[in-house]
């Protein structure tokens, strides 16, 4: 990878992926008036405890919007091990999270919104915008299985083990807490089996199950790009988050997909001046980023493909990348 400004720009890239996807919803249009539907978290308390692997997979989903609370964690990657003070509440039913690292440099994440995962669908496709959606949405992609409790954060948690049943994705094992569904513990997985990332909250602060109800993100239509990949991995979908920069007359575009727990950020913009990154698979963190130049449009594009993914998946998406008009073509 290239130094000074490219390296910047790829961490630019990750930056905006992260805050994308920590942003909850797109802003509300005018032209759509429906409104928001809403989740009532009391009603969290009056469920049955789950018993199948799905069912504390949706109560987890759930729990991670429905509880208050304060806690600390650390984070195990590929560069090093940092802690966080983490925090997650809601006022007036909009979420707020707040990720904060404790040592190297000084990084925080907020997120503020409602559910938005899974909400962009095309015509009437059955696609909730919720927990109970996204579970549903994960049966066929993975396989998920129940295997056994531990002791963590000195709360008993079930470990919850999510294997994909294709090569395109990883895999990730799960401690959910007993008592509220919250995840104590994560271990992501490459294509190999191999561990990427843990992270494990070690402190979990009184939380409360919030006394109100949340919103979830109304489906939205797809926006009209004038570049799309052709292909996707089983699974993947848009989502609704989307950003562009006024350099180049809104010429660069960002897109995310996913299919319910692994993400997929897709940025493309002209080729001009210095600040670009040389083409093939760069490595930032647990994060892959598949970078091609292509004749799209008329003119040299530089198509970056970033997430938690295989790298083949990564470029091979990169690849599929078309214009709407059919005659782009790759550079020689």
């Amino acid at each position: 990878m290239r130094q000074g400004r490219p390296t910047r720009l790829l961490g630019a890239m990750l930056v905006a992926a992260l805050l994308s996807l920590s942003s909850g919803a797109v802003a509300q249009s005018d032209a759509d008036p429906s409104p928001a539907e809403r989740f009532d978290c009391r009603s969290l308390a009056e469920r049955e405890p789950p018993e199948t692997a799905q069912e504390w997979l949706e109560r987890s989903l759930w729990s991670n919007h429905c509880y208050d609370f304060q806690a600390r964690a650390v984070r195990i990657g590929g560069d090093g091990v940092r802690s966080l003070a983490l925090s997650h509440d809601v006022v007036e039913g909009v979420e707020r999270e707040v990720a904060r690292f404790l040592d190297g440099p000084p990084v925080v994440f907020e997120r503020r919104g409602r559910i938005g995962r899974l909400s962009w669908a095309e015509g009437n496709a059955p696609v909730p915008a919720s927990p109970s959606g996204i579970a549903e949405h994960l049966d066929g992609l993975y396989r998920l299985q129940l295997s056994g409790e531990e002791r963590l954060a000195n709360r008993t948690t079930l470990r919850l083990d999510i294997e994909p049943l294709d090569g395109m994705r990883y895999g990730h094992r799960f401690w959910l807490d007993t008592a509220t569904g919250l995840p104590l513990k994560h271990i992501l997985l490459d294509e190999h089996g191999r561990v990427v990332e843990t992270f494990q909250i070690t402190e979990l602060r009184q939380p409360q199950l919030h006394q109100g109800e949340i919103e979830l993100d109304r489906r939205r239509a797809r926006p009209q790009d004038p570049w799309h990949p052709a292909w996707l991995p089983t699974g993947f979908i848009p989502q609704p988050v989307e950003s562009r920069s006024s350099r180049h007359d809104d010429d660069i575009g960002h897109r995310v997909f996913s299919d319910g727990l692994a993400t997929l950020s897709l940025f493309v913009e002209p080729v001009e001046g210095a600040d670009q990154l040389i083409p093939g698979m760069h490595r930032l963190g647990v994060s892959y980023a598949a970078v091609r130049q292509r004749k799209l449009g008329g003119r040299t594009r530089q198509v970056v493909a970033m997430g938690e993914l295989p790298p083949g998946v990564l470029l091979r998406v990169a690849d599929s990348v078309e214009w709407q008009d059919g005659a782009e073509g790759d550079m020689p």
